[in-house]
Order: C-alpha cells, then sequence, then structure tokens
C-alpha cells in the first residue's frame, strides 16, 4: 500500500474475536490503527502493551484493529490465538487471516506492522517493527490534530 491509498475492506476473516467491523464501520467515523501480528512474533508480544496503551489513551478519539497474520501453520491454532490475545489483553477486534486475504489485501508483509488511516480510510502512515512507538504515537497525533481541525 501506498500512503493516501484508500482502507481496504475488511473481508476474509476466517474468525473475528471480540467483534466483527467493515470498513464502513470504520471510515468517516474517526482514524483508524489496524496492527498486524502474530502469536510466534516475539517482537509483537514486547510490543503489545504499548498497543494497548495507544488503544485505552486514545479509545475515545481512534478506531484500533488488531490483525493475526499467520507465519507458518503452527499460527492457524485458533484457541492459541485467543490464549495469546487473552495473556496479552488484546481486547479491540481482531480479524484472524489465516488465509492472508486481507494480508493480501494491504500488501503487508511483515509483524508487527502498523497502519495508520485518518477518518476518511486514507492511509497516512506505516511503519514496520517492534520499535518507534514514539514515532507512530506522533503519526497518530497528527493525524487526530488534522481531524479535530476539520471539525472546527
Amino acid at each position: 500500500m501506498k500512503l493516501r491509498d484508500q482502507m481496504p475492506e475488511l473481508d476474509g476473516a476466517t474468525e473475528w474475536l471480540n467483534g466483527e467491523l467493515s470498513k464502513s464501520d470504520l471510515v468517516g467515523e474517526k482514524p483508524t490503527l489496524i496492527h498486524f501480528w502474530s502469536v510466534s512474533c516475539h517482537l509483537c508480544k514486547e510490543a503489545m502493551p504499548s498497543v494497548n496503551k495507544f488503544r485505552d489513551d486514545y479509545k475515545d478519539k481512534l478506531n484500533v484493529v488488531a490483525v493475526h497474520m499467520p507465519r507458518s501453520e503452527d499460527d492457524l491454532n485458533l484457541d492459541q490465538i485467543k490464549s495469546v490475545a487473552a495473556e496479552h489483553e488484546i481486547t479491540q477486534p481482531i480479524f484472524v487471516d489465516s488465509e492472508h486475504k486481507l494480508t493480501e489485501a494491504f500488501e503487508n508483509q511483515y509483524v508487527p506492522a502498523y497502519y495508520v488511516f485518518d477518518k476518511e480510510g486514507q492511509l497516512r502512515h506505516f511503519q514496520a517493527g517492534g520499535s518507534g512507538m514514539k514515532m507512530l504515537e506522533k503519526r497518530v497525533n497528527r493525524v487526530l490534530d488534522e481531524t479535530a481541525k476539520a471539525e472546527e
């Protein structure tokens, strides 16, 4: 995906955990952070407390959606996904992408990976890897500031 691309439809989940969402639920309401993770990804687990803090701190201003992207056959075990999600307090909706449908729509190759979309559903920031939460926060705040200014 390139900057300013539209958010893909959230189609093809093998399962949704913690509630199901569609693109139309997200776009037009507020900006959205979509993060890809995997049960076999150590960096994802290390980053999860930061993602959760983010979700909680911005809950009134930002949609947060998790996408579980399996990296191997071992990552397809739904009970394990549920267990890791509970252990790491992933309470936001989780799109279980066992067939890589959303992964392909996003052209994503990384976990963890973070996509920030503005209120209109345009991609404004992409980042991969476990570090850089400060940069992510900066980018999200920029999009939130733009949203607030547009509503004044």
